[in-house]
């Protein structure tokens, strides 16, 4: 069992019995390791300690959903300039499809793929010379499915297993250094006028907060299209560097996910516990 498939099991497990606060020697257990090794892991690899990992996946979920009477641009500014808090639109940028890419179908364009460990399971990641194109769970998308749709998106593209070349894009997120300042990182997706600015607005959506679908209707002078953004948001190309793990029911009840709930969970947990880290240093 390699160490990204250490965190996975030891997560699942925590989510589960988050109820229960398992202590870390339980946890350590179900992951066949001492408790310091399995400390010293979970911290290098998840940026915090197994217990503030379980601290955040106890939080209520509607303390952190953005107050509605504050609008997800206000939030996300006053949020980042705290100081703790990234702000994924500071340094993602999300480039559409241009008319003329889509009417040559991906003439002449290489599209780059690989397989890659995470600590929430497999992903594969393809990219184009402009950025990012895809980025899904193999657990609930087999990579087979995905390159088939990706050719069905760029059916005259060349698609190459260069796994060397898409490494970055989970390096970005989860190799230590964490504290690392990142470089600007290009998404390069295809979608409608509308799905385009549901993704932007979710670049908007600090860490360690989550947002409604009425919320981001909202922000997007749209507040009847609650269900037209449910949509968008399941048709996100790109898990994780555009956040839809961070949007909610605005009752707080956890909605959908096109990766599983339960990798959902273990994302928002995640990112809560970085916050409360980054809160509790500040």
């Amino acid at each position: 069992m390699n160490d990204y498939a250490r965190i996975e099991k030891a997560m699942a497990f925590m989510v589960a019995h988050a109820a229960q606060q398992p202590s870390l020697e339980a946890v350590a257990e179900q992951v066949h390791l001492s408790a310091f090794h399995f400390q010293r892991l979970f911290s290098r690899y998840v940026g915090v300690s197994p217990k503030r990992f379980l601290q955040a996946l106890t939080l209520a979920r509607g303390k952190q959903l953005i107050a509605s009477s504050q609008s997800l641009a206000d939030t996300a500014e006053a949020l980042g300039l705290s100081g703790g808090s990234r702000l994924y639109d500071h340094f993602v940028t999300l480039e559409a499809v241009t008319p003329g890419e889509f009417k040559r179908q991906g003439e002449g364009v290489e599209i780059a793929y690989g397989v890659h460990p995470t600590p929430f399971g497999q992903v594969l990641v393809a990219t184009t010379p402009r950025g990012i194109c895809r980025m899904g769970f193999l657990a609930a998308t087999p990579e087979a499915e995905i390159l088939a749709q990706l050719a069905a998106e760029w059916p005259r593209c060349t698609l190459r297993h260069q796994p060397d070349a898409t490494r970055y894009a989970v390096e970005a997120l989860f190799e230590p250094p964490r504290s690392a300042a990142p470089g600007t990182l290009s998404l390069h997706v295809r979608g409608t006028n509308f799905q385009l600015n549901v993704w932007r607005a979710l670049l908007m959506i600090p860490d360690g907060q989550l947002a409604s679908y009425s919320h981001i209707a909202q922000w997007l002078g749209a507040p009847k299209s609650s269900r037209a953004v449910g949509n968008a948001v399941g048709a996100n190309p790109v898990a994780l560097w555009i956040p839809c793990h961070r949007v909610i029911q605005q009752s707080g009840a956890l909605g959908g996910y096109r990766w599983g709930l339960e990798v959902k969970r273990q994302v928002q947990a995640w990112e809560a516990a970085q916050h409360l880290e980054s809160s509790d240093s500040a």
